[in-house]
Order: structure tokens, then C-alpha cells, then sequence
């Protein structure tokens, strides 16, 4: 805020004004001044010309302002309960400038004023500021940051005071901020036209020659001639070219003229028939008169009609022209998405200009429709863009084109709603996809475990079908040994018994060898080769008991005598491994 010490109502107050967009101005920018079109008001700011302001007017100005004095000091003692402050100010930019007829020194409260009026109090007596002032109590809290305005019409008394508190939203701030910012724009772009100081009247040609006829029997004197050369002259130089209300005006006047010359002249004819009975050729010479009064009523009455529809369909077809242009330039920015077509439909205008009369009238109307309208469209531009800019992924919104139009608040809603519906939908899929790869590994560690157990026991299998085999085998072995063994003992038992059916003569022979032991030697590959096809090494026979008892060279010596017991040793331990598988088997 940008405080201008200047006091109400001084030319230095008027100077700043001229610089500013003025809160007393804003309902005209809006359109709804009852005071001011916002065509008068481009013409104003265009050309800096203000209507003089006429005694009758400045008396109601005084008379406000000491009202508005003794008003303050019942404001001041019967609802702030503090001293009321009058202030000039602008906004940071110094583009808009607000008048506070009083402000609280922490300008939390502000104070406005107008004059005692029967209608505008018992409004405010309802608790209503009608929208004609509220748009200037919009740009002041704007301008001084204001909570609220103490909205007061009286006359200074309190016979005749009426108040109640008003504040905004920052929806209408930000309405009147695009307002002033579309008014700036048609500003640029304004070419002033000269200002009429009335509405146009119109006016008939000039007064024909009265007719004057006298008959006795026979016509005796009359004008007749002259007068049809001057009305024909009068009608050829009517214009029939309609552009301006002054023309329409001109011509609705001079259809009501023609329409006086027809009855003239049928007055005429009229007293002419009350002095004769025929008169050919003044009653002929009436009647062309009269036709030619007549159709060039006919044709005025219709070319006021269809040229004021013209001009009519003119304004409002070049306005939704400019709107359309606007809508597309704001579309280019949007795109993809666009202005719904309803902003700009041509039948606004249309509804806009109805039951208006003149020219001046409908382009005021229309005007200010469509500067309010491109600000509406700017404002569903932005908040298109903005509501764009906050979708990352724009395949969460496929119907981008029908919902960008929300509000923010609701889009961002919509946004969220449809983020957590995919992320809910994602966590679903991924828990559903971790589900299924939990029962496919699940099956596959059983199919594995199934695998891995026909492998274990194909390899049991396998294994107790190797040992059966080596058990076979070793039993087989076992058996051949036994038998070798047992042919051994059956040689040992032959060879005994051939011994013991030697002669007796030589007992003690028999006896010395079974008694004594030898003490031949014999190598551990000479008992090998006893044992063949077993074959035992000199740990083997250490186990069962036998050690050498020498060495010759290379080779390891035994007893020849301990053949037969290393023999019997070999079948008890054969014996016991064979007496072992059996209770293994």
C-alpha cells in the first residue's frame, strides 16, 4: 500500500485519480453502475474529458460530505469503539487507487459512506450490499488490506442511519483484478467516438404549403400543382440511408410525418367532396399525392425496422466475433484442451441487446458483456493451465477435456482420488504378480523337492542295489574261500589220513612232524601263492597274529610251519564277516 497524502475532493485528489483505476470506478467496469456505462468510463480514461459537475450536483456532494462527517462520529461511538481515519491510497503497482472515508489506525476496519436513499437503506437495513457498491468496497479492502467496512446510509442523524459489515472473498478479488486487467486492454485499444450530448429526436421535413381548394361545381381556384411539386421534392430528398440513432430517429419521425401529410390530404379530399360531387383530376392528382406519402411511409416504417436489426445483428455478430478471436487465442495456449463453447455461445449477445432501443444502448450492453466475458474465459484459461501443470501423468486423466473447468480445489481432489484408485490398483496387481510367483516358486521348490527326493531315491536305489551286489559279491568270495579252505582242510585231512596208513615201523617220524615245529621259512609270495586267488600282505597277517620272522633281501619271511594256522586264522575271521552279513541281510 502506497499511502498519497492528499485530502478528499481537492484538485491534488482528482489529479491522482486521473493517474489510477479508481474504486468509485470499479462498478462502472464491472457494468454495474447505475451512474455510469462502462462505455462512458473507456471514454473518459481514453480522453481525460469529465462531464462538468453542474450546481444541483454539488450541492449533493456537500450535502455527503457532512453527513458523512457526523456519520463517522456515530461509527466512531457506536460500533469501532476507536477513532475513524479518512485515507488515500494505492496498491504496491500505484495502478489502483482507493478513497476510505475512515480506517482504524491498525486498518483492520474501514468505513464508507453514501447519502440517505429509501431503496439503497432498506437494502443495507437487510444486512445486503447491493452489487452496484460492492465492487468499490472490493478494490478498498484490496487496496488497505481491510477485515471488514462499516457499510453506513444516513443523512448524518441517527433518525436516518442504516449500517451493516461487508467483506469479500479472494474469489472477487481475483474477479476484479482480471476486470481491471480487461478494461486496461480495451483501453489500449480504444478509439473514442464523439460523445452525443442527448439522444437523438429526429425530425420530419420541412411543413408543406397548406392546400387550399374551392369548388362550385367546378374547381375555381387552387394550388394543387404547385403544392404536388413541393411534396414531391420534400419526399425525394428524405434519406433512406440508416446508420446512426440520429438517422433512426430522423426516420421513425418522418414515417409519423407522412402519416400526418396522408390524413392532411384526405381532409382535403374530404371538403372537396362536401363542395362537388366529381372532380376527376383533383381527386386523381390527391390520390398520387396521397400514394406516394404513403409508400414513402411504407418504406421508411420498414427501413427503420430492418435497418435497426441490421445494426443490432452488426453489434452483436462483431462482438462474438472479438470473442471467439479472444477464445482462440486462449485455446492456442491451453492446447489440447479448450474453452467450453457455452462461454462463448453467439445467443449471449443476443440476450443481452434484448428490448433495447437505441444503437448507444446495445454497444454499451454488449460491450461490457464482452469484456466480462473474455475476463471469465481468462479466468478458465488459467485455472485450465494451472490444473494442467499439476498432472504428472496425463493417463490419469483421459477426460482431461470435460474436468479441467473445476475449480482447483475440486481438481486436485479428482487428481488424488484418481492417483490413490491406480496406486491401490498397482499395489493390488503387484500383490496379485507376488502371489503368483510365491505359488510358482512354492510349486517349483516342490516339483524340486519331488525331483531331489526320486533322485535320493533313485540313488538309495541304486546304492543298497551297489551294496547288494558287493555283498553278493563278497559272499560269493567268501564262499569260494570257504571252499578253498575247505579243500585245504580236506587235502590236510587226506594227507593226515595217507600219513596214518603209513607203516608203523617209522612212528617216530609221524610223530616228530606232527609234534616239532619246522624251521623252514617261507615268503610272503610263497604263501600267496598257497592262498591263490586270495591274496593277503604282512599287515593283513599282522592283524591275525602272525609276524615275519626275517627278511631275505626284498621278501618277508615266515615259519613254513605256521601256513596251516595263518589258514585256520584266515577261515575263523571269514567265518565271523559271513556270520555278520548274514544278520546284516
Amino acid at each position: 500500500m502506497i499511502i498519497i497524502n492528499v485530502q478528499q475532493g481537492t484538485p491534488e485528489w482528482h489529479s491522482a485519480r486521473a493517474k489510477c483505476f479508481n474504486a468509485s470506478e470499479a462498478p462502472a467496469m464491472m457494468g454495474v453502475s447505475p451512474y455510469m456505462t462502462r462505455s462512458e468510463l473507456l471514454r473518459q480514461k481514453a480522453t481525460g474529458i469529465v462531464p462538468d459537475v453542474d450546481p444541483a450536483t454539488q450541492r449533493r456532494f456537500d450535502d455527503g460530505h457532512a453527513a458523512e462527517a457526523m456519520a463517522r462520529l456515530l461509527v466512531e461511538q457506536n460500533i469501532t469503539g476507536e477513532d475513524l481515519y479518512p485515507i488515500v491510497a494505492t496498491d504496491d503497482t500505484g495502478r489502483l487507487l482507493a478513497s476510505s472515508d475512515g480506517a482504524t489506525m491498525l486498518y483492520d476496519t474501514g468505513f464508507e459512506h453514501k447519502l440517505w436513499n429509501e431503496e439503497l437503506a432498506a437494502q443495507v437495513r437487510d444486512g445486503i450490499v447491493p452489487e452496484s457498491h460492492r465492487w468499490q468496497l472490493d478494490q478498498q479492502i484490496a487496496v488497505f488490506g481491510f477485515e471488514k467496512i462499516i457499510f453506513v446510509v444516513s443523512d448524518g442523524t441517527t433518525e436516518r442511519f442504516v449500517w451493516c459489515a461487508y467483506r469479500t472473498t479472494p474469489e472477487r478479488i481475483a474477479r476484479l483484478m482480471a476486470g481491471w486487467e480487461q478494461f486496461e486492454r480495451d483501453l489500449a485499444e480504444y478509439v473514442p467516438e464523439p460523445a452525443a450530448e442527448a439522444a437523438p429526436v429526429g425530425c420530419a421535413p420541412e411543413a408543406l404549403p397548406a392546400l387550399r381548394i374551392e369548388v362550385t361545381g367546378m374547381v375555381t381556384a387552387s394550388n394543387l400543382e404547385a403544392f404536388r411539386e413541393h411534396a414531391l421534392a420534400v419526399f425525394s430528398g428524405i434519406k433512406t440511408d440508416l446508420q446512426t440513432d440520429a438517422d433512426f430517429a430522423d426516420a421513425e419521425r418522418t414515417v409519423k410525418w407522412c402519416k400526418e401529410v396522408e390524413d392532411r390530404l384526405d381532409a382535403a379530399k374530404q371538403h372537396a367532396l362536401s363542395q362537388t360531387a366529381t372532380i376527376d383530376e383533383l381527386f386523381r392528382t390527391i390520390d398520387a399525392i396521397k400514394e406516394e406519402a404513403r409508400q414513402k411511409r411504407l418504406t421508411l416504417d420498414r427501413l427503420v425496422k430492418s435497418e435497426k436489426e441490421a445494426r443490432k445483428l452488426q453489434i452483436v455478430t462483431q462482438a462474438h466475433q472479438a470473442l471467439v478471436a479472444h477464445v482462440q487465442q486462449l485455446n492456442a495456449r491451453i492446447a489440447p484442451a479448450s474453452i467450453p463453447s457455452s462461454m462463448y455461445a453467439p445467443q449471449m449477445f443476443g440476450e443481452a441487446v434484448k428490448g433495447l432501443k437505441s444503437l448507444d444502448s446495445m454497444r454499451d450492453k454488449v460491450g461490457t458483456l464482452l469484456a466480462n466475458a473474455k475476463v471469465e474465459c481468462n479466468a478458465v484459461a488459467d485455472r485450465i493451465d494451472a490444473n494442467r501443470k499439476t498432472v504428472e501423468d496425463m493417463s490419469l486423466m483421459p477426460d482431461f477435456a470435460v474436468v479441467c473447468t473445476k475449480s482447483t480445489e475440486d481438481f486436485a481432489a479428482l487428481l488424488a482420488m484418481r492417483v490413490n484408485a491406480r496406486r491401490e490398483a498397482e499395489e493390488k496387481r503387484l500383490a496379485a504378480e507376488r502371489e503368483r510367483i510365491r505359488a510358482e516358486e512354492e510349486a517349483k521348490a516342490q516339483r524340486t523337492a519331488r525331483e531331489a527326493q526320486a533322485e535320493m531315491d533313485r540313488q538309495a536305489a541304486a546304492a543298497r542295489a551297489a551294496e547288494q551286489a558287493k555283498l553278493d559279491a563278497e559272499r560269493a568270495e567268501l564262499r569260494r574261500q570257504q571252499e578253498f579252505i575247505e579243500a585245504e582242510q580236506r587235502r590236510q585231512r587226506d594227507a593226515a589220513t595217507v600219513q596214518a596208513a603209513k607203516p608203523a615201523e617209522k612212528p617216530e617220524i609221524v610223530v616228530a612232524a606232527v609234534s616239532e615245529e619246522s624251521d623252514e621259512k617261507i615268503t610272503l609270495g610263497q604263501i600267496n601263492a598257497r592262498l591263490a586267488p586270495v591274496k593277503i600282505d604282512a599287515a593283513g597277517l599282522a592283524q591275525i597274529g602272525f609276524h615275519p620272522v626275517g627278511k631275505e633281501r626284498a621278501a618277508v619271511l615266515y615259519r613254513e610251519s605256521d601256513v596251516s594256522r595263518i589258514c585256520a586264522a584266515l577261515v575263523r575271521h571269514l567265518s565271523a564277516v559271513s556270520g555278520q552279513m548274514r544278520e546284516a541281510a
